[in-house]
């Protein structure tokens, strides 16, 4: 879709929208299930990136404490732990600005270990170039998550040392490799609609369409250069973007990411309904909060719906 029909998706009477949006759903998933996703920090803070609403950067007076890398072994028995309470999906993220080549084994040994628990396996890692990315296609990583957070005309508004082409070139380089992309953005950072409808097109020109498609709601994050960030994105624009996603990208897992803690469960269901299928599923997401196992489980429950198999 071009960007003007896309921003006619956003122009919809909202409940036509969400009615086109369930519509492609059906046509393409299980009715009533919902993926579980699990996400765990695996080297914390000291990050020399400028992200407007990462608490992780060095260069910011944030409530994250820097922590090392994590051993492998570590890792995985996180990993072992999300496996048990159901989660299907473990995803591993890194604050840093690039992956650098010493660290490969440790993160190929990761992925290893994790695969092996038959869970699907997901990084983010920062910057990454084909070598690496081919490398870590070998150990057995599915996805690799790099979020375009924005569109490309508000994203020197967010972010200063990384451009948005360093993104795309990682997106490119992941593909390149055969694995599978995660790639989305975040909503409430002061940008317009004709942003988020940018997000998406940005997202629609990547080779190949995004298998997953996060949609985080900003957390603001005391020190953090967003963290009165003005305005907060309106519910409904919120859900009309999960709708115009799932319409977008009809085979992809529309994620439903950070700021779940900031929305009841009304929201939440809403959201689902128009076209959220994954959720990330524990007690944090890196560095912010999410609602717990169970109330997760008991709203599932209370839907109607289920944890999608393994």
């Amino acid at each position: 879709m071009t960007r003007t029909e896309i921003a006619g998706l956003f122009e919809l009477p909202f409940f036509e929208l969400l009615h086109r949006a369930r519509g492609v759903h059906a046509r393409f998933f299980p009715e009533g299930e919902v993926q579980l996703s699990t996400l765990l920090s695996i080297k914390t803070g000291a990050c020399p990136e400028d992200c407007g609403y990462c608490a992780q950067s060095a260069r910011y007076e944030t409530p994250v404490e820097a922590e090392p890398l994590m051993d492998p072994q570590a890792v995985v028995a996180e990993a072992r732990k999300a496996a048990a309470t159901g989660a299907t999906r473990f995803c591993m993220g890194a604050g840093w600005r690039r992956l650098a080549d010493r660290d490969l084994p440790a993160m190929e040994a990761m992925v290893r270990g994790v695969k092996a628990l038959g869970l699907e396996t997901c990084m983010t890692l920062g910057m990454m170039d084909s070598g690496q990315a081919c490398r870590l296609k070998e150990a057995g990583l599915d996805y690799y998550n790099h979020n375009l957070d924005t569109s490309r005309e508000y994203y020197p508004q967010v972010v200063g040392t990384r451009t948005y082409d360093d993104r795309v070139d990682t997106l490119k380089a992941v593909r390149g490799a055969g694995i599978k992309v995660c790639s989305g953005g975040i909503l409430g950072m002061g940008e317009s609609r004709a942003d988020r409808v940018g997000l998406l097109h940005e997202l629609s020109l990547l080779p190949g369409s995004p298998e997953s498609v996060p949609i985080n709601r900003l957390v603001p994050i005391p020190g953090t250069p967003l963290a009165a960030a003005k305005p907060l994105v309106d519910d409904f624009e919120f859900v009309r973007t999960i709708a115009a996603a799932r319409i977008l990208f009809p085979r992809a897992h529309v994620r439903l990411s950070a700021g779940r803690e900031g929305m009841d469960d009304s929201l939440q269901a809403l959201c689902l309904y128009a076209g959220a299928n994954s959720i990330f599923y524990g007690e944090r997401l890196l560095t912010t909060g999410n609602p717990q196992v169970e109330h997760d489980l008991g709203l599932l429950k209370r839907l109607d719906l289920k944890p999608e198999a393994a």
